[in-house]
């Protein structure tokens, strides 16, 4: 029997993203880890790996945030340990669009536009469409570095996008990226 915890990443924890992303887990029916939100990441992974041990049940959401840093910080360095984590198995990401100068960004599998819509290439920061396939972000540079990621959401900023994402509505953004991640791995939604 597979004993691995289920785990949906955000690369976004600060204050307004944190009650967001706390909103979107309950949409779905996860757990949030509220103690990884934070902007940066107050917490190291192996912390958080411990505590996802201790949700009451899958699918379990965890935030990490590099506040703006374009190296690899706090949020960074936890998403590793996390991926990397024999007990941890790894559902997707939740990629969030920053502006952020000198990162690479990360080629997203689609993205959910600040518009609730399903889009094949990247957004920016306010869910806007792109022409790249490549999303910025300061938190996105290490999921290459990731190998038991299946799959990767862009969405722009968390809990705002010019209101379309606030969590007095429901979070409806990032709710439908962590739906679409649950639906890539089987979960009837």
């Amino acid at each position: 029997m597979d004993k691995k915890r289920k785990v949906i990443l955000v690369t976004d924890g600060d204050s307004v993203a944190q009650r967001a992303v706390e909103e979107a887990a309950r949409n779905i029916g996860g757990r949030c880890i509220s103690r990884s939100g934070g902007n940066p990441t107050p917490i190291t992974g192996s912390e958080i790996v411990n505590l996802v041990k201790t949700a009451k049940h899958d699918p379990v959401v965890v935030m990490v945030d590099d506040m703006g840093d374009s190296g690899t910080a706090a949020g960074e360095m936890a998403l590793y340990e996390l991926a990397n984590h024999p007990e941890i198995e790894i559902l997707g990401v939740v990629a969030v669009a920053a502006n952020t100068p000198g990162v690479e960004g990360i080629k997203v599998d689609f993205s959910v536009t600040g518009q609730g819509q399903i889009y094949k290439g990247a957004v920016d920061k306010q869910g806007d469409e792109t022409n790249d396939d490549i999303l910025y972000g300061d938190t996105v540079d290490i999921i290459d570095k990731c190998n038991n990621i299946p799959v990767v959401v862009g969405v722009g900023d968390i809990g705002k996008m010019h209101g379309r994402d606030n969590v007095e509505i429901g979070a409806p953004i990032v709710t439908k990226a962590m739906e679409e991640i649950l639906k890539k791995n089987g979960y009837n939604i």
